[in-house]
């Protein structure tokens, strides 16, 4: 074997064959948790796409009724909405 065949295969590696949130990696938490929120950002789930528009609705689609913190978290949301709409009406 030649030197030169190594550095080849190092050189090999494939694309997306790295997790950047892997836990195993050597880089820093903080570093990680960069990783992670930037990931995070374009890669929403279905589900949490949902919950974004409506903090009920993921329960109500399993069957289920609404946790206490989703109900107040939908009247939140729908307050927050009106306060937005009456603010765009008076500009």
């Amino acid at each position: 074997m030649s030197g030169n065949t190594n550095t080849e295969r190092f050189e090999e590696g494939r694309e997306n064959s790295h997790s950047v949130t892997d836990s195993k990696d050597q880089r820093s938490l903080a570093n990680r948790l960069a990783a992670a929120e930037a990931q995070g950002e374009s890669e929403d789930s279905r589900d949490t796409k949902m919950v974004k528009e409506d903090p009920t609705l993921l329960a109500r689609s399993h069957g289920n009724e609404p946790s206490r913190g989703a109900k107040i978290d939908a009247q939140i949301q729908q307050e927050e909405e009106e306060l937005l709409r009456t603010k765009d009406q008076k500009n």
